[in-house]
């Protein structure tokens, strides 16, 4: 059998990639990466395989969520601040529900690229190529910002390092010490309409405030101020990629250095295509979403493909079908995993199926449609005696109008008045720690069908 390399994905059918019309200046680009130091290190992505190998075992959680294409534009410590905090206030509520750890990982520091439905986008008499995200071309409706530009790569690169830098600083400086985590939380259920919450909300003050009087504080104990938090994007930009892979002297297997975990869309996961082939190679978490298009024979063939050792922890399916959709299609993959006995994690993404498009006009997604289709997911695998392993959504910090419900009840009527998104609707921080409170009952009403299937 030939020996995997980097370039393999080179000969294979390449789709949701952009054409960039000066070779040269391409070629440049990729050279000057692939000199650059990596983002991210080998050791940190074993270490969050072992992670993700507790999360398919049933012991621990997994909570993946961020920007739906990070911005050039928006980019700000703020930003990123607000996004991982409420990441921490999302895990804390879930481990309180699960009773297990939760593997925190973030759609960041290199969530740049996009596929797209249509290549090119039309208003009025003008037909221009898509907006593929800032990595590839900017978001403006001219012919200059929509040529796909591999500059951009170099700037890509710099902001996922500076956002590296400081999700590092943040997770390990003092600033996801618990007691700090939970008093934000409490600052959401104080409110009135966030009343069903308290109780919960309550409860976890409860055992922190035993934790301090056993004196278990921060300050005598560095678990309880720090956390690990890993990274994650869809491998899309295949020339970004490579240029990032490194060989890791340790163990000899190749790296992607972009990030610690990657996944491969719904729309690039054809077995043969060119997403697939360099995904094989790379020693990193891989993740696969799993949509309704997707063929039994086909999961198994890429099952085989990415992760033919069946190393726990190396392979996450993400589900995403829609809400009242889910029975029909997730039994038959979980049962085909069965039949391979293939070592996975489930994750559920209920985002990318309930997207719609509201009467004013804008592209949203219900609050409750979300809801549903996690509550069918575990549902599901309740049934089937399997783990459900995590959630994955697109969310942010900041206190957007982009999604429709939530104890805030915005309406189709408030999304103009902070739609910000570049690319598709994302939870706001209200709306995402709502979710965590809602799928932590999930959790702790299933708790015994989890340990079970644990083992």
């Amino acid at each position: 059998m030939t020996k995997w390399q980097k370039t393999d994905w080179r000969q294979q059918p390449r789709i949701q990639m952009p054409e960039y019309g000066d070779a040269a200046a391409l070629s440049g680009v990729e050279d000057r990466l692939s000199r650059f130091p990596p983002l991210v290190f080998a050791g940190e992505a074993r270490t969050l395989r072992a992670e993700l190998a507790e999360v398919a075992a049933g012991r621990a959680f997994l909570l993946q969520g961020g920007d739906c294409a990070e911005s050039f534009a928006e980019f700000s410590a703020d930003t990123i601040r607000d996004t991982f905090k409420v990441m921490l206030q999302m895990a804390m509520v879930l481990t309180y529900g699960a009773k297990v750890p939760t593997v925190k990982v973030g759609r960041m520091a290199g969530q740049f690229a996009k596929p797209r439905s249509a290549p090119v986008e039309v208003k009025g008499d003008t037909e221009l190529p898509s907006y593929r995200g800032d990595i590839v071309n900017g978001f403006d409706f001219t012919p200059e910002a929509r040529e796909p530009d591999p500059q951009r790569m170099l700037e890509a690169y710099t902001q996922a390092a500076a956002t590296l830098n400081l999700l590092r600083a943040f997770s390990k400086g003092g600033f996801a010490d618990v007691h700090r985590v939970h008093a934000w939380t409490l600052g959401f259920t104080d409110r009135e309409e966030a009343e069903q919450y308290r109780d919960m909300a309550d409860r976890i003050q409860d055992s922190l405030d035993f934790m301090s009087a056993a004196g278990l504080t921060g300050e005598t104990n560095h678990e309880l101020a720090t956390v690990d938090f890993y990274t994650s994007h869809e491998a899309l930009l295949l020339e970004y990629e490579q240029a990032l892979c490194r060989v890791d002297s340790t163990s000899g297997q190749t790296i992607a250095g972009s990030g610690h975990m990657i996944w491969i869309g719904d729309r690039t996961r054809q077995p043969d295509g060119a997403h697939v082939t360099f995904c094989k190679g790379v020693s990193n978490p891989i993740g696969l979403k799993c949509g309704p298009s997707i063929e039994v024979d086909d999961l198994k063939r890429l099952m085989a493909t990415l992760n033919p050792d069946n190393l726990p922890g190396r392979l996450t399916l993400i589900a995403r079908f829609g809400a009242g959709t889910v029975g029909d299609h997730l039994p038959r993959l979980i049962r085909a995993v069965a039949e391979e006995g293939a070592e996975v994690v489930w994750s559920c993404d209920p985002m990318h199926g309930n997207t719609i498009k509201s009467a004013s006009g804008y592209k949203t997604r219900p609050f409750d449609s979300v809801l549903r289709e996690v509550q069918e997911f575990f549902a599901v695998h309740n049934a089937e005696g399997t783990v459900p392993g995590g959630v994955h959504f697109e969310m942010t910090g900041k206190d957007v109008t982009e999604c429709t419900g939530g104890v805030r009840a915005v309406t189709d009527e408030d999304l103009s008045d902070r739609y910000h998104t570049a690319c598709d609707p994302r939870l706001n921080a209200s709306q995402a720690l709502e979710l965590a409170f809602l799928v932590a009952e999930e959790l702790s009403d299933r708790r015994p069908q989890r340990q079970a299937a644990a083992g």
